[in-house]
Formats: structure tokens, sequence, C-alpha cells
């Protein structure tokens, strides 16, 4: 099996070590620095283990390295997503195109630039919590997901494709019925936005005495706050006829805000994660050009927004935190 990843980023890095480690499969890899990368890849799990995956090609010419794969897996933020798309367009051939998170625009976007017939996917919440080592040359993967769910769009056997993504990742994969399951995950587009909206409306310009981190000071104002937007989305799926997605009391089995703010602050391979914040003389404040902001506002909740809209769903909590949010990017 051949696959072409997109981005190397984070989770590019570790799903090329652990991909390429599988001795069936052929990896190549666009990047925007290919100059940076060796054609062996590690990734190191909390447990000690090491994949070291063999990547084949390495460019940041997609007529190098998209041609010819069976699968080609973005693995990129949701404002790099459309330009990717377009850039690969002419190469991919009959190849399945999927993302690794597909919360931030992927089955709004794919369809105007690959064709309205190409086969896609995208993950529901990314396989693996990962962060670079060394760029180019090493990866720390800290963290596992039980089981994994993908939907797909005109794959003419996606039983076959969720069998052989769950080979080469080592996790069950299982296959949703409906891109909205992915689309619309209450992941990142709700869980980011919530926590930033409590943390920093009105206190946009403050300078706080210390980094905050950004799950293991969780508060209950947060989990307040995402259960509101969580509800509003369960609104928008029974419109849509969607199932599948479990709310995020489910999913972190909490029963209320103070349980939920619990479960969250607790998880091990969430406590070194930072707020986006930068230092400034005196502290730290807050960073409006993080990804967390650039990505999850206007390529996450915008869709859940725009879809409450247009099927006339109340969505008070949404439109509050996605218009503060789009105000401190100037939008």
């Amino acid at each position: 099996m051949k696959i072409c990843i997109i981005g190397g980023g984070s989770l590019g890095h570790v799903c090329a070590a652990v991909i390429g480690e599988d001795p069936s499969c052929k990896v190549s890899l666009l990047t925007g620095h290919p100059q940076s990368w060796g054609h062996e890849i590690s990734a190191t799990d909390p447990f000690g283990k090491i994949y070291r995956g063999r990547i084949e090609r390495i460019s940041d010419r997609p007529e190098d390295v998209v041609a010819g794969n069976d699968i080609v897996l973005l693995c990129l933020p949701g404002f790099l997503i459309g330009k990717a798309l377009d850039d690969i367009r002419p190469y991919v051939g009959s190849a399945a195109v999927g993302t690794i998170v597909s919360s931030t625009g992927f089955f709004f976007m794919a369809p105007g630039i690959l064709g309205e017939n190409a086969p896609i996917f995208g993950f529901q919440r990314v396989p693996f919590i990962s962060r670079v080592s060394q760029y180019g040359r090493s990866a720390n993967l800290l963290g596992y997901k039980d089981s994994l769910a993908i939907a797909t769009k005109n794959i003419s056997g996606p039983a076959g494709l969720a069998a052989s993504l769950e080979s080469v990742l080592h996790t069950p994969v299982r296959l949703l019925g409906n891109i909205f399951e992915a689309a619309l995950s209450n992941s990142n587009p709700i869980l980011h936005t919530g926590r930033l909206y409590s943390m920093l409306h009105g206190r946009e310009t403050a300078v706080f005495d210390h980094l905050v981190m950004f799950y293991k000071e969780w508060d209950d104002p947060s989990s307040e706050t995402i259960l509101a937007m969580d509800d509003e989305l369960s609104a928008l799926m029974k419109v849509l006829g969607v199932s599948g997605i479990p709310s995020l009391l489910e999913y972190y089995e909490s029963t209320d805000a103070a349980s939920l703010t619990r479960k969250i602050s607790s998880i091990p391979a969430f406590q070194a994660i930072a707020a986006p914040m930068k230092a400034v003389p005196g502290g730290w404040t807050a960073d409006f050009e993080s990804r967390y902001f650039t990505e999850d506002f206007p390529f996450g909740l915008r869709y859940i927004k725009e879809l409450c809209s247009k099927h006339g769903v109340p969505a008070p909590t949404v439109e509050k935190v996605y218009g503060w949010g789009m105000e401190q990017l100037g939008g």
C-alpha cells in the first residue's frame, strides 16, 4: 500500500513514523521543508515504545510524491487545507484523499476542489496526541485513542479502507454513517473555543502571572460553556438526522459540569499542554495568532454556527463564543 502524507507538523511526524514502520507500506511526504527531513523518523510513546518509520520520497513538489498512491492523507490545519487540495488535485488520480481531522472544513471544501465524485474520507478525531521532538527526525506520541472512526464519501470499498487504516495505525477503525458525524465533531471546535472564551473573555489584554495550563487548570465556567455549546450542536444533529456523536458528558464519562472539570483536568496526556499565550514584560498574555484561534474559530466553530443558522437551530452560546473569537482575529 502506498500512502502520501501531506504536511510535516506534529501529526505528520507521528503518522510517518507509525505508518512507515509497516513493511507493507510505502510512505511519501509532501512538506514545505523537505531539506529538514531524513528518510527515517522515530516516534516514542509514553510506554517507551519507539516506532521507526521509513519515508521513501520527500518533496515540496506535489508532482514528485502525490501521483500513484492508494491513500493521500492530509495532516494540516484548516487554513492550509484549501490550498493543499488545489495543489494536489492534478496528481491524486484515483487515490482516496482524506484528512487526519475532519472538523476544520475538509468535507465542506474538498468536493468543490477535487470534484463532487472524488473519493474522500476523514477521521472524527485525531488518532494520536503528538508533539515534534526534533523536526524531520523524531516526535513524541503522547497518547493513543482506544478506537477511531472515519466518515467516507464516494469510496467504493469503505470497509476495506477502514481495515487498511486500522492495520497501519494499530487501532480499531469503524465507519460512520454520515459525513457530519466527523465534520461536526464536538472536539476542538467546541472544546478549544469554549475554554478560550471562558478563560479570556473580559481579560483579552490581561497579563497573567504564569503560563496557564489549558487542561490542567480547567475550571467549571469552561465546562459550563462547552456543555451549553454541545447541547446546541446536539440540537443541530437531530435536525440533520445525524447520530453517533457522543455528548461531551458521555465521551468524558461525566455527569455534570463539576465532574467534567475533574475529568478533563486530570487526564495525564493533557497535563503539559499550555494555553495559547506569549511572554510579555511582567508575565503572560493571550496569543491570538495561535492555531487555537486561527483554526478553531474560522475553520471549526464557523461551520457549526453556519449550519445552525441555515437550519433554524437556536445557538446563542455558539454564536456568542464564535463572535468573540472572530473579533479577536479582526474578522
